[in-house]
C-alpha cells in the first residue's frame, strides 16, 4: 500500500493516474505526441465521506474534474467521488 502525504476530506479521493501505453496490443510503438492523457487510476487514499471507494480500487474519472498536485515527483490527482464514473476489476 501506498503511503500518500495528502488526506482527502469530505467525499474526494486521491489517486495515482495510469501510466499511459505506449504500445498497441498489435505490437506498434505510439510516439509520444499520439498518447492520450489516460483517465483512469488507482486509489492511495479515500476522504471520510467516501461510501463506495476503497484504497486500492482502480477508477475511471471525468477528464476535466481533477485537481492535479505534484509531490516528490509523484503526481497525484484528487478527484470527488461522484466524478468517479467506474471501478476496473
Amino acid at each position: 500500500m501506498m503511503s500518500t502525504p495528502i488526506k482527502p476530506l469530505a467525499d474526494r479521493v486521491v489517486a495515482v493516474r495510469e501510466v499511459a501505453q505506449t504500445k498497441t496490443a498489435s505490437g506498434i510503438y505510439l510516439p509520444e505526441a499520439s498518447k492520450e492523457k489516460p483517465v483512469m487510476a488507482k486509489v492511495v487514499a479515500v476522504g471520510p465521506d467516501v461510501k463506495t471507494l476503497k484504497i486500492g480500487d482502480r477508477i475511471v474519472y471525468k477528464e476535466y474534474a481533477t485537481t492535479d498536485l505534484k509531490i516528490d515527483n509523484t503526481e497525484y490527482l484528487v478527484v470527488k467521488e461522484e466524478d468517479v464514473l467506474a471501478t476496473l476489476a
